[in-house]
């Protein structure tokens, strides 16, 4: 029988272990030394950090610490500070240093009042009925010379996009535009606490004349967040179709052709135009409650073509596209909106639907 012998190997060599593993030696010694520590201690001991030989000492810094809160340097930057000392002979420190010294008592900050950005909420709003969300904004309409223009006014429902009022007028103004939505309201007949009326921060928008009258007939007010053109997306839409068109000028030669282009336009637009977002529906038939007809019509046209040729509909019987059922203003995140709806991620003379 063979006896087996367990004979102690000798210690590798450390330089080749090192290089073979890409470490240095240095590395290596103190892990071994922390473990040992570990080992005869039972717990984790942090490295002591060693002080540089080129520190300053504790008074030192204090030294420095007062120069710089002195009266003559408490309102002077640390490289004024540095050059003073060395014209009067006197040299305490680097620039740097002075400026760890000062971090390190939390002294270094913007000495100046810097302005604070409000967190602006954004605003989620949802129409499931005509005049509960209305959308207004004003555009300019270029005049007949360089740098003239007219403003124009307009007051959309969100839900209908039926656009309830409107003005032309020569001047964007406050007083113009509370009277604007004051005429509006009554004509549409809105109660107290009925309407949320949404506008974006322009001076008109957020003026007191208008604040109050909304305070006044019990309507909500609501803003959009600055710099953001999504929070009001139907009123800028609105106007894209408006400039769009074929007819709509590149210069108007009077506030009178600009109110006669207007109109022509907005019953165009609130009767005969079939919106996208609405199912291909005329504004004016969500505004007045015939949707509901309007599609039934439609299913009933449908159906009788696919009784005569039901080969050409390859996905069986059609069905006319339907209105949405509500629409939101930047639907909450932390549901989805439930399927069906829809959302969008002054001549002094008024005129109103």
């Amino acid at each position: 029988m063979i006896e087996s012998i367990d004979h102690a190997s000798p210690p590798a060599p450390k330089a080749p272990l090192c290089r073979a593993l890409k470490i240095p030696r240095a590395t290596y010694y103190r892990r071994r030394g922390a473990r040992s520590a570990e080992a005869q201690s039972g717990t984790a001991l942090p490295p002591a950090p060693r002080a540089s030989y080129r520190a300053l000492s504790g008074s030192e810094r204090q030294q420095t610490l007062d120069a710089l809160h002195s009266p003559r340097f408490a309102d002077k930057a640390p490289y004024e500070v540095y050059a003073a000392l060395l014209d009067e002979g006197l040299y305490l420190c680097s620039v740097r240093t002075m400026y760890r010294i000062l971090a390190a008592h939390a002294e270094v900050r913007e000495r100046r009042d810097q302005r604070r950005h409000p967190i602006y909420q954004k605003p989620e709003l949802l129409a499931t009925a005509p005049n509960q969300v209305w959308s207004w904004d004003i555009t300019k309409l270029l005049g007949p010379a360089k740098w003239t223009y007219f403003c124009l006014y307009v007051i959309l429902d969100v839900f209908s996009r039926f656009v309830v009022g409107w003005m032309v007028a020569r001047r964007e103004s406050q007083a113009l535009a509370a009277r604007l939505i004051a005429e509006t309201i009554a004509k549409q007949r809105i109660a107290p606490g009925q309407l949320t009326l949404h506008a974006d921060r322009g001076s008109s928008m957020k003026s007191k004349p208008v604040a109050m009258l909304l305070a006044d007939l019990g309507v909500t007010k609501s803003h959009s967040r600055p710099h953001t053109s999504n929070d009001n997306p139907f009123s800028e839409s609105q106007f894209k179709t408006l400039k769009y068109r074929p007819e709509f000028p590149d210069r108007f030669g009077s506030i009178e052709d600009a109110r006669a282009f207007c109109v022509t336009f907005f019953p165009w637009y609130n009767a005969g135009h079939y919106h996208s977002g609405l199912g291909l529906l005329t504004p004016e038939m969500v505004h007045g409650g015939r949707a509901d007809q309007a599609v039934d019509s439609r299913n009933a046209t449908l159906l009788e073509a696919w009784g005569r040729h039901p080969e050409r509909f390859v996905r069986g019987a059609p069905t006319a596209p339907a209105p949405p059922e509500a629409v939101w203003i930047n639907p909450p995140e932390r549901a989805k909106p439930p399927e069906g709806m829809h959302t969008k991620s002054e001549g002094e003379v008024s005129h109103s639907g």
